[in-house]
């Protein structure tokens, strides 16, 4: 009989670019399965783990929210149902992404407005720290 590959914890973290901490966390949260110990009480785990790790990773990157997430493996590990889910979830989130983008083009064009009115004087004359300051009412 084959064993499996087992890793400790940080070599999971290495392997996948998580924190020690975050690989526990979503250890306590539910997202990641309490794995086998050893017989020296440390954590053993497998290639599930790292597989469902490297999702929950690439997924966090991606800005997905953790409830997202969740929905998300729920659904990847019934692979008999219609993708709706999946589209729904991905379509939500693009959403947030387009009001990000909107939010962030916004920023932009304040702070090229700020950095346009720069007389290049003394910071006492200064457009930024002026529209930085809290307005004296």
């Amino acid at each position: 009989m084959e064993t499996e590959t087992t890793f400790n914890i940080g070599i999971l973290a290495k392997a996948t670019g998580t924190k020690v901490e975050t690989i526990r966390w979503y250890e306590r949260v539910g997202l990641l399965s309490a794995p086998d110990r050893t017989s020296g009480n440390y954590r053993a785990y497998g290639a599930a783990h790292l597989g469902r790790l490297s999702f929950i990773r690439r997924a966090r990157d991606l800005g997905f929210s953790l409830d997202q997430i969740r929905t998300l493996l729920d659904v990847a590990g019934q692979q008999d149902l219609p993708c709706e889910a999946v589209d729904a979830i991905a379509r939500e989130h693009l959403e947030e992404v387009d009001r990000k983008i909107a939010d962030l083009q916004a920023l932009r064009r304040e702070l090229d407005s700020l950095i346009g009115q720069c007389r290049h004087g003394r910071v006492a004359e200064c457009r930024i720290i002026e529209a930085l300051a809290p307005s004296k009412t």
